[in-house]
């Protein structure tokens, strides 16, 4: 099932991209153009990026297509020629994209992915292409910083439910698992993505019987064998005593509790309570999870008060990635017509031309830095990130598994260096430029200023 399948993306467009494309289209336009999505700079206290969002854009581009209702809605806005409609009519993506597969590390400046394509049929992809990849690659980077804190703990995206819409929460989902959770809440992401789904239990549960322990027990009889118990609706202490009853008469079944959740309060305090409770009862095999506003700040707290939480179930704050909720991603033109193509704009630096992203090792096998260069040129050495996946319009691969992905991932991250996985990066990774791609860029500025700039400022 996609989750696209309700909407059109063909729409998933701002308005300039289709009046840039009847612009084109009347002035004969149609030369191969390159489009580069890069990261500008870093959110605060990032220091990289997890690439994500590949699958989504090319499962979304297979049956990329304006139906007849898109194009009554175009034709209804009376700003377009019937001849720009005919040719939305037959439109079919028919250009190159490379790009850096999901579940690699990536650094600002870089290109994640890049569009080659007659320039009509690589622009109408910006907003597309932009709005994709950014959400993904936000909240799996987001997601990683999470597990880079957990220090091996158990991790379950809680955050379904004020994500900003169900396509989101579908995304932050497949992002966590991607970056090493274990699993969601989100049944249908559970569905669409194949992983695995937790879930215990709400406080209106506790306060609809007659008391909390008549809760604890009639929920262990509908789930003997996977029962974790909210303890905090009242009392935590109290509510881990009742937790030990109910333990008791499982055991006696034959069966076992799997664990107990703290949702409020001073969760490390708490879990500490509530672990001695356990451990005195005899039953030290019993889980403590934690809810409850969690992100990677709130884990690295506890983690280092030694707070004995074996399971962080993470919501809000990851799935809207909080403290970043958005990425200063771009998709520029950076050559046309066989030529290459750069902006003067302040603040707003692109480079020019098609380009791979070169990665260098240390002797340990750490990440050391990665180098920017034209594609092909003789600078073009290390591991090449950037791998050709759509050529002539259609996949040159076979759609990869969301597993797959994941242990690409964790390949990738014990490559990238202890000091650039803190959640607060005191340094940036080092990321060169060719010489050949400064001296073109440099020498396209020049011309530029001179053929654009000072005829009219002096």
């Amino acid at each position: 099932m996609n989750p696209w399948e309700r909407y059109a993306p063909e729409l998933v467009a701002d308005l300039y991209e289709i009046t840039m494309a009847e612009s084109y289209l009347r002035e004969g336009m149609n030369s191969e153009a390159t489009f580069s999505l890069f990261i500008r700079d870093y959110p605060p206290d990032r220091s990289y990026f997890v690439s994500a969002g590949l699958e989504s854009l090319l499962n979304i581009l297979a049956d990329f297509h304006f139906s007849d209702e898109s194009l009554r809605y175009l034709a209804s806005l009376r700003k377009f020629s019937t001849r720009l409609i005919d040719r939305l009519r037959n439109f079919r993506f028919s250009g190159t994209i490379r790009a850096i597969p999901e579940g690699r590390i990536f650094f600002a400046q870089e290109p994640v992915l890049e569009v080659t394509a007659p320039i009509l049929e690589a622009q109408l992809l910006e907003t597309l292409v932009v709005n994709v990849i950014q959400l993904e690659t936000m909240l799996a980077t987001k997601a990683a910083r999470v597990s880079a804190v957990a220090s091996g703990k158990g991790l379950i995206d809680f955050g379904m439910r004020r994500t900003q819409g169900v396509d989101a929460s579908l995304k932050a989902a497949r992002a966590s698992y991607l970056a090493g959770f274990l699993g969601t809440s989100n049944l249908l992401a559970g569905k669409i993505y194949d992983i695995p789904v937790f879930g215990t239990m709400a406080h209106s549960y506790i306060t609809s019987f007659h008391s909390e322990l008549d809760a604890f027990h009639a929920f262990a009889r509908a789930f003997p064998d996977n029962s974790v118990l909210l303890i905090d609706t009242y009392d935590c202490a109290a509510g881990a005593l009742k937790a030990v009853e109910v333990a008791t008469a499982l055991r006696k079944k034959g069966k076992s509790l799997l664990g107990v959740r703290l949702d409020s309060g001073d969760l490390a305090d708490l879990s500490r309570q509530v672990r001695l409770i356990l451990d005195k009862a005899g039953f030290p095999d019993v889980k403590i999870m934690a809810s409850g506003s969690l992100d990677e700040y709130q884990i690295e707290k506890l983690q280092n008060s030694g707070a004995k939480i074996d399971f962080y179930a993470v919501g809000t704050r990851m799935g809207v990635s909080a403290d970043a909720p958005c990425l200063d991603i771009v998709y520029k033109l950076v050559e046309y017509d066989g030529k290459p193509i750069l902006k003067l704009s302040a603040g707003k630096k692109t480079w020019i031309g098609k380009k791979q992203v070169c990665r260098f090792y240390s002797p340990d096998g750490k990440m050391d830095f990665d180098r920017v260069c034209l594609l092909g040129s003789e600078e073009e050495q290390g591991e090449p990130l950037m791998e050709l996946v759509v050529e002539a319009g259609r996949r040159v691969q076979p759609p990869e598994s969301l597993m797959e992905i994941r242990e690409r991932f964790s390949g990738e991250w014990s490559k990238l260096p202890e000091k650039l996985r803190s959640i607060h990066p005191a340094q940036v990774f080092p990321v060169q430029v060719c010489p050949s791609l400064v001296e073109l860029d440099s020498e396209i500025a020049r011309i530029k200023r001179r053929e654009e700039v000072e005829p009219f400022t002096k």
